[in-house]
C-alpha cells in the first residue's frame, strides 16, 4: 500500500484547485480594474480635449483683441493726420479740408489721446474718462503727463511737425472697450490656472513655461516641484501622456497631465489581492499543518503506551512460564534462547513505553551504545551482509541520549539497507565527532534512491517496499529530530551502488 502517494494526489490536486480559485478571481478582478482604468483615461481625454478648446478659445481672444488694437492703431493713424492738416496747413485757404479734420478728429471718442507740445507740456487731450460727479476732471497736469510718458514707453506716440523743428507728439492710449475685453481675457487665464490649482480632485496637472522651465500653475504638493525633483516629475508625466501645448498669447506652454491616484492604487489592487489571498492560504496551511502534526503526535503517543500496555501482560505470563520450565527437565538451550526472545521483547516494550511518555536523556557514551546494537544484529543478519564499524580517532563519545531509542533508530536504519541490498552486501556504520555535533553515516550497497526520494521516504506511509507500511523511518526521524533535538536525512545516494544516511545528535 502508499499512503503517502495517494496523500500526494490529493495534495496536488487540491493545490491546483486553489490556483485555479485564485488565478480565476485574479482574472475577473484585473479585467474589473483595467475596464476602471480605460474609463478614468477616457475621461482624462475628455479633459484634455476640453482643455484644448478652452485653449483655442484664449487663442482666438488673443488674435481679436490683436485685430482690434491694429484697427484702433489705424484709426489713430487717421486722427493724427487730421491733427497734421489743422495743425500745418499747407493752403490756409482749404477750410473744407480743415473742417473734415475736425470732424475725424471729434469722431473719436473711445481712444484716448493727449498733444504735448514741444516742451513736453500738455496742449490738448480727449477721452480720459476720469471725471466726479459733476464732470469735471479728476486728472491734473502732472497725472496726464504720466499717462503720456506710460503711453509713450509703450510705443504708443506720432510725432507731427508744425514749423521747421518745432514739433509736438500726439500720445494715444487704449479704448476703454478693448481694456474691458482684455480684463476678460486675462480674467480667463486667470481662471484657467486657478482651476489647475484649487481643484485637488481632477487628474494630477502641470503647466510649464516652455522657454524658461518655470512651473506656472499645477495641482501637485510642493515636494513633487521642488529644485531637486522637478524633472523627475516632468519625465514621469511625459512617459504616461504626451504633453498639450499651449499658446495664450503670451508664450508657449506645455501641460503635462498623469493618471489620478485611483487609477495607480487601482492597477495595483489585483497584486494586493494576490497578496492577501497568498498569506491566508499560508496560514490556512500552517495552521492545518501543525493540527496535523498535533494529532499525529497524540496518535503516535497513544498507539505507544497502548502498544507497551498490551505487550505487559503476556510478557509477564511468558515470564512465569519460563521460571517453569526452568524447574523441570526441559533442555537448557530452549529455556536460553526463550529468555533471549523475552528479553528482546521487554527491550521493545521499554522503547514504546518511552515513544508513548517521553525519553529521559543520560550522558553515556554513544560508541558503546551503538557497538552493543550492532553486535546484537550480527548474530540476526544474513551471514552475506558484512558489518563494519569503524569511529574515527578510536575514543569514548559521551552524548546525553536514550540509550534503547537510539539502538531503535540504528535497527530500523540498518534493516532497511539490508533489505535494500536483497540479504548480501557491505553495511558500514561510521561515527564522528565535530565541533556540536557527532555524525553517524551508516552506508549500504544497495540498490540505492533517486533525488526525489531523499524526503519523501521519511513521511508516514511512503515505502519502496510491496509489504510495507512506511512507518520505520517516520519513526527514526521522530527520535532523532523531536527526542534527541538532532538531524537525520540522506547524506548521498546513487542507482545502483548505494546509500548513505546521516544520524546528527548534538552534544
Amino acid at each position: 500500500m502508499d499512503i503517502y502517494s495517494s496523500k500526494q494526489r490529493w495534495k496536488i490536486a487540491l493545490i491546483l484547485i486553489s490556483l485555479l480559485i485564485i488565478g480565476t478571481s485574479l482574472f475577473v478582478s484585473n479585467s474589473m480594474v483595467s475596464k476602471m482604468a480605460e474609463r478614468e483615461r477616457d475621461k482624462a481625454k475628455q479633459w484634455a480635449d476640453a482643455i484644448k478648446k478652452k485653449v483655442e478659445l484664449v487663442q482666438l481672444s488673443s488674435s481679436i483683441f490683436s485685430a482690434l488694437r491694429e484697427k484702433e492703431r489705424e484709426k489713430i493713424q487717421t486722427v493724427v493726420d487730421a491733427q497734421k492738416t489743422i495743425l500745418n496747413p499747407s493752403d490756409l485757404s482749404m477750410n473744407q479740408d480743415i473742417d473734415f479734420a475736425l470732424k475725424i478728429i471729434q469722431s473719436n471718442k473711445d481712444i484716448p489721446v493727449i498733444l504735448l507740445n514741444d516742451d513736453g507740456t500738455v496742449s490738448q487731450f480727449r477721452n480720459l474718462h476720469v471725471t466726479n460727479e459733476i464732470g469735471d476732471s479728476l486728472l491734473n497736469d502732472r497725472d496726464i503727463l504720466n499717462l503720456a510718458q506710460d503711453w509713450k514707453a509703450d510705443g504708443r506716440f506720432f510725432e507731427i511737425t508744425i514749423f521747421g523743428d518745432m514739433k509736438m507728439e500726439f500720445v494715444f492710449g487704449v479704448s476703454a472697450e478693448l481694456l474691458r475685453l482684455e480684463k476678460e481675457s486675462d480674467s480667463l487665464i486667470r481662471t484657467f490656472n486657478s482651476e489647475l490649482i484649487a481643484n485637488k480632485t481632477m487628474i494630477p496637472v502641470l503647466l510649464i513655461d516652455k522657454e524658461n522651465q518655470k512651473v506656472e500653475a499645477t495641482n501637485l504638493p510642493k515636494k513633487d516641484i521642488s529644485e531637486k525633483k522637478i524633472k523627475q516629475t516632468i519625465a514621469t508625466f511625459q512617459s504616461q501622456n504626451a504633453p498639450l501645448e499651449i499658446d495664450f498669447g503670451t508664450g508657449e506652454k506645455l501641460l503635462y497631465y498623469s493618471d489620478s491616484p485611483e487609477i495607480k492604487q487601482l492597477t495595483w489592487f489585483p497584486y494586493i489581492q494576490f497578496g492577501v489571498m497568498g498569506l491566508v492560504v499560508i496560514i490556512g496551511y500552517l495552521m492545518f499543518s501543525t493540527f496535523r502534526k498535533a494529532e499525529q503526535n497524540q496518535v503516535w503517543a497513544g498507539m505507544a503506551k497502548e502498544t507497551a500496555h498490551q505487550l505487559g501482560t503476556p510478557l509477564s505470563s511468558l515470564m512465569a512460564w519460563l521460571a517453569h520450565l526452568e524447574a523441570t527437565s526441559t533442555d537448557p538451550m530452549i529455556v536460553t534462547e526463550m529468555q533471549k526472545d523475552l528479553d528482546r521483547l521487554e527491550k521493545i516494550t521499554d522503547r514504546f513505553s518511552k515513544i508513548g511518555s517521553g525519553s529521559k536523556l543520560v550522558n553515556e557514551d554513544l560508541v558503546v551504545t551503538i557497538g552493543n546494537n550492532l553486535e546484537y544484529l550480527r548474530a540476526r543478519l544474513s551471514d552475506k551482509v558484512v558489518i563494519n564499524f569503524k569511529v574515527v580517532d578510536e575514543e569514548p563519545i559521551l552524548v546525553p541520549h536514550n540509550p534503547a531509542l537510539i539502538e531503535w533508530v540504528v535497527e530500523n536504519i540498518c534493516k532497511n539497507a539490508v533489505d535494500a541490498m536483497s540479504g548480501k552486501g557491505n553495511l558500514n556504520i561510521e561515527m564522528q565527532k565535530v565541533p556540536e555535533w557527532v555524525h553517524i553515516d551508516i552506508s549500504d550497497t544497495g540498490k540505492g534512491l533517486t533525488q526525489k526520494q531523499f524526503k519523501s521516504i521519511f513521511e508516514p506511509g511512503y515505502s519502496t517496499k510491496k509489504r510495507g507500511w512506511g512507518l520505520g523511518l517516520t519513526l527514526v526521524k521522530r527520535i532523532v529530530e523531536e527526542y534527541h533535538k538532532g538531524k537525520v536525512f540522506v547524506l548521498k545516494s546513487e542507482l545502483e551502488k548505494g546509500t548513505t544516511f546521516r544520524i546528527s545528535i548534538p552534544f
